[in-house]
């Protein structure tokens, strides 16, 4: 596969090299505050639907987008430089569950509509406003199998990925984005198949936008769900040309920060994070102030370590507000001008073949013992 069009020329490369951006808070944590009930997820169109649909935020581009549009208006308000589009669980796949994977495609346009006209509603020329099309992990997992029975087993393959990964950047991109931001990866193999989908894409004539990739490190063991460790994460992806990577959810700033320090040690290009609002209390909400998660943050800052801040789980419009006043007073991690020439390569663990490296052991299916084919 060809990636040689992954990267584009593009005003966010370049604001990048001169300041820190500012991407949105969470986007459930804002539709929470509505007290929505069955009939705003249906409206009239879905009124007849066969299945429940109160939970689907991202139907609400469709039947409430006087919501989603508001939403992305406060974050932009706040002095976000981008927003992400309402389309966490927009692929056929995560839709499935409600019986919708028809609308996919308009799903995804008119949620990447709406963020669009809210971008260009508050760009200025001193300050122009960016779109991600948010592109989640969905609710299956390549690399692991659902049932502890069957080991083997998969709940879904990598073509079904990429096939609904496909459809979704198509929505994404017709519906005006800036760039495209594979989020929340507990899996590399499901972001590869999304990636594959990306690709496919622009070559079959789609725009080409840039990519930016955020991993998810599950919890104090700093690995990802599949078990990948960050260094590992990186060399899995690292060969291709994206205009950022980081991490987001699952852990808040203070606990994120020694795994993006980590990301920002090793990675070639521009870093972002977006942590929760601290750890979920007993009832499951966030209690970090605007304040004391700006505060974490900042440490960030200080360090030099990140490109693009934002908020997950829990973060609304007042944090976004406070990570705007740190962004005026410190400059974006500078690119590395050069990293140290190596073969990376990466299971659960990451590993390098160096110019000093003495022995590979390639594996023992490479001798005669272990493979009829590796003797003939």
């Amino acid at each position: 596969m060809s990636t040689a069009t992954l990267a584009a020329p593009s005003p966010l490369a370049e604001l990048l090299r001169q300041r820190l951006l500012i991407l949105d808070g969470a986007m459930g944590t804002m539709i929470q505050r509505y007290p929505l009930t069955e009939e705003d997820f249906r409206g009239t169109r879905f009124a007849d639907h066969d299945r429940p649909l109160r939970g689907n935020n991202d139907l609400l581009s469709l039947t409430r987008p006087d919501i989603i549009k508001g939403i992305h208006a406060e974050y932009f308000a706040a002095g976000a430089d981008m927003v992400e589009t309402n389309t966490f669980s927009g692929t056929t796949i995560a839709q499935a569950d409600y019986g919708l994977e028809h609308v996919v495609y308009e799903l995804n346009y008119e949620s990447a509509r709406l963020a669009r006209e809210a971008a260009d509603e508050y760009a200025t020329p001193d300050k122009p406003r960016f779109v991600a099309g948010a592109v989640g992990p969905t609710n299956r997992t390549a690399s692991l199998s659902p049932d502890v029975n069957r080991p083997g087993f998969r709940a879904v393959t990598f073509d079904e990925l990429a096939t609904a990964y496909l459809e979704q950047v198509r929505g994404l991109v017709d519906g005006g984005v800036d760039t495209l931001l594979i989020e929340t990866i507990f899996d590399t193999l499901n972001a590869k198949a999304a990636l594959y989908a990306v690709q496919k894409f622009f070559d079959e004539g789609g725009r080409v936008v840039p990519i930016m990739i955020s991993g998810t490190i599950t919890d104090a063991s700093g690995r990802t769900l599949s078990g990948q460790t960050v260094g590992a994460f990186w060399n899995s992806i690292s060969h291709l040309p994206l205009l950022s990577v980081g991490l987001n959810c699952a852990l808040g700033a203070d606990q994120l920060r020694q795994y993006v320090q980590e990301l920002s040690r090793i990675s070639d290009v521009h870093i972002s994070a977006y942590p929760n609002a601290g750890l979920p209390n007993a009832f499951g909400g966030y209690d970090e102030s605007a304040e004391e998660f700006a505060a974490l943050v900042e440490e960030y800052l200080k360090e030099g370590i990140v490109t693009v801040v934002g908020g997950c789980c829990g973060t609304t419009p007042q944090h976004i507000a406070e990570l705007s006043k740190l962004a005026e007073r410190y400059r974006p991690r500078p690119l590395p001008t050069e990293i140290p020439s190596a073969t990376h390569l990466s299971g659960l663990e990451p590993f390098a073949i160096k110019s000093d490296t003495l022995f590979v052991n390639v594996g023992e299916r490479c001798n005669v013992t272990g493979s009829r084919a590796f003797a003939r």
